[in-house]
């Protein structure tokens, strides 16, 4: 038994060595196979195997206002782009652009085409209004083909032949028309001679753009033919074999409002303006950046970092592998300050004030802005401009914006300055009131005409005596300044001196920086020094004029409703700003907090704002703008001004703040040739309703003549 049990574990040993033999030598031979008598098969194969590594585009964040909604996302669009090298042996580029263009215009699709002639005839050229870049890279084409050496600029933008140049086109002048030169391109193209000039002008613009980027020492971001194409395009494009087409996708901003085109911004291709400090931050050239608004502002919390990923083919073309080697970062969602429905509910009641004005008086030109801005953060919650345009037309109608009248893409809120008038007047007060010139009891008597400087014949007059031959009787400040009254602050400028008007004025903000991340102007605060850095002299009837916002004084609305902000908080004047805050794009962590900041302090006493609150206070209440406040859900203080412009209509200035004794928000108003700053009245009580809505309040005020539910 024991025997028989040794002989079968002998023959299981000589099994399993026989079978670990076979393995063995079959191994051997797979080797033997693969690395010597294959060799060349495999070999062919392992280099057909191409790997590529490319960048994966992080998605740009998103664009919140400060209750979360989103004002500008991304969204993935289909783009087709024309690449000569695509063209099979024998194709011809002509042929194949006029071909897709054709479909096209089946299709009614656009294409891009930036050379500065009409498309159709009579063909001129555009370079008067094609803008200094399209200008420059004109004329570096031309430069580059040996044709002109002119610089082309907005006085002489037309191109001028050089001799040789006008030799080789049989030309006997070098001031060559838009139609000599396309007759040029089209011999330098190649196209067609039988073709008409009207088909080969669409093959020039595409080939042109196709010669811009391989322009020598002169960068121009990649060409796509066509962007944001619809999927039965596509289909058509891949049926039709369109030669040296290629189809792609990439993200574009998605634009969820049609306001605060101001603020938010665009993002665009580098130029030559900036590209320099961009690459030198790490940018590729052909990065998409933010051109303007929150979009530059705050480009470094928006953009993601890209990834990479490494992708595998086989000799026909089939991806056999893709491994991400770093994976892509989307940039941060971030949280504008603004309100977004208080920022239409501004842009409509600013666009329909000033609408009704052109309406009454057929003066077209008026422009205008408005701001609030919340009281002791210095957050912007709105900033309207007048007119505007949209963010979502802004690439397709650039040209169309840029030329309405009016100049829709200025930032008149932050940029546009304006006479403050009457609205200075209580940075007048305060001076007064703090430097012991007068007392909030202290009284003046208006006598119509102020005769200090008679003299040397200047007599200025207060309005009311102007228009109606009256004065304001004996009053004081509050009085003063809710009548408005001019002779009361010639006093009180003569009685407190220019030196402490510009230090208050400088403290109120008015000539200085907002803080404000965006571009702006500061404005000017009238006074002898700002007369002496512009070789103007100063003299002692100018005082008069600065003290109730007239002169060289200009501010702009921003300025001025953080002025108020500043007044009616106590005095602190805080940073404007318009960024809340930073998220991860997942929201799972904040990078960023803006935490409100004090630049400055004016020191008031309690008597002081009190006596100009109250000022305000009677204004509304009981003054010339009382009607329009009925209607205004909450109490609230306000000023009037008014700008002479040498027009039959002064500019009108507007600002307010409410609650009345606990006030939250200021605002402010400025129209050119507004009128009155009463006129600007309604409008400011649309904001303020807009802004405390009866739902969100403890206790409404019921406007007169209301029924009571």
């Amino acid at each position: 038994m024991e025997e028989n049990n040794q002989k079968r574990y002998l023959f299981r040993l000589r099994a399993l060595f026989g079978i670990f033999c076979l393995c063995l030598v079959l191994f051997v031979f797979v080797l033997y196979d693969a690395q010597v008598l294959g060799y060349e098969t495999y070999y062919r194969q392992s280099s057909s195997r191409i790997a590529v590594t490319e960048t994966v585009e992080a998605s740009r964040g998103i664009i919140t206002d400060r209750n979360g909604k989103v004002l500008v996302s991304n969204r993935q669009i289909y783009t087709i782009t024309f690449d000569p090298d695509e063209l099979e042996e024998g194709e011809d580029e002509n042929d194949a652009i006029l071909r897709l263009i054709q479909l096209c215009e089946e299709q009614g699709v656009a294409w891009t085409d930036n050379l500065p002639i009409t498309s159709t005839a009579p063909y001129t050229y555009t370079t008067s209004t094609a803008g200094g870049t399209q200008r420059s890279r004109f004329q570096a084409f031309l430069s580059q083909l040996g044709w002109s050496t002119k610089d082309l600029t907005e006085e002489s933008p037309n191109p001028s032949l050089t001799a040789q140049a006008m030799e080789d086109a049989g030309l006997s002048h070098a001031n060559v028309s838009a139609q000599e030169l396309l007759e040029m391109l089209r011999d330098y193209y190649e196209i067609d001679p039988s073709l008409p000039l009207s088909e080969a002008r669409k093959i020039i613009g595409v080939r042109y753009e196709l010669s811009l980027r391989n322009l020598s020492n002169y960068y121009v971001a990649p060409y796509v033919f066509s962007e944001d194409v619809d999927a039965e395009l596509i289909a058509l494009l891949n049926d039709g074999q369109y030669a040296g087409v290629v189809v792609g996708t990439e993200s574009v901003r998605e634009y969820n409002t049609d306001y605060a085109a101001h603020l938010i911004g665009v993002i665009g291709s580098l130029d030559e303006s900036d590209q320099d400090a961009f690459l030198a931050l790490g940018y590729a050239q052909d990065d998409l950046v933010g051109k303007f608004g929150a979009e530059l502002a705050f480009e470094s919390y928006l953009r993601g970092t890209d990834g990479t990923r490494t992708i595998t083919t086989n000799e026909d073309g089939k991806i056999t592998g893709e491994v991400y080697t770093k994976e892509p970062q989307p940039g941060g969602t971030v949280a504008l300050t603004i309100d977004i429905d208080l920022q239409e509910a501004v842009e409509n009641a600013l666009a329909a004030t000033i609408q009704r004005m052109i309406e009454e008086d057929g003066y077209t030109a008026r422009s205008g802005a408005a701001a609030v801005i919340q009281v002791g953060t210095g957050d912007l919650l709105a900033a309207a401009s007048y007119p505007t345009y949209s963010l979502a037309a802004y690439r397709q109608n650039y040209n169309d914006i840029a030329n309405q009248e009016g100049n829709p893409l200025f930032n008149r809120a932050l940029s546009g300055q304006y006479p403050p008038g009457s609205t200075f007047k209580m940075i007048t007060a305060v001076a007064g009131l703090e430097t012991g010139s007068i007392t909030p009891t202290t009284r003046i008597t208006d006598r119509g005409v102020y005769r200090l400087y008679e003299y040397a014949g200047y007599t200025p007059a207060c309005w009311i005596y102007r228009s109606y031959g009256t004065t304001h009787g004996t009053i004081n400040v509050s009085q003063a300044i809710a009548q408005s009254c001019n002779y009361f602050f010639y006093e009180v400028g003569r009685l407190t001196g220019i030196e402490a008007i510009n230090d208050y004025g400088a403290a109120f903000g008015i000539g200085q920086s907002t803080g404000i991340e965006l571009p702006e102007r500061t404005g000017i605060l009238d006074g002898p020094e700002y007369r002496d850095s512009v070789g103007q002299l100063y003299v002692g009837g100018d005082l008069l004029q600065i003290s109730i916002g007239q002169g060289a004084t200009l501010a702009t609305p921003v300025q001025l409703a953080n002025y108020v902000a500043t007044l009616v908080g106590g005095g602190d004047r805080y940073s404007v700003h318009l960024l809340k805050d930073v998220k991860t794009y997942d929201g799972s962590a904040t990078i960023y907090t803006y935490e409100p900041e004090v630049v400055d302090t004016v020191e008031m006493s309690a008597s002081t704002l009190e006596a100009v609150k109250e000022g305000m206070g009677y204004l509304v209440s009981d003054g010339m703008v009382s009607s329009y406040f009925r209607s205004c859900i909450v109490s609230a203080g306000a000023k009037t001004g008014s700008a002479q412009t040498g027009n039959s209509t002064d500019n009108g200035v507007f600002v307010c703040f409410a609650p009345f004794d606990d006030p939250e928000i200021a605002v402010a108003l400025a129209v050119e040739r507004g009128g009155s700053g009463s006129a600007l009245a309604s409008t400011a009580v649309e904001i303020l309703n807009a802004y405390f809505d009866q739902e969100d309040i403890g206790i409404a005020v019921i406007p007169e003549d209301t029924l009571i539910p």
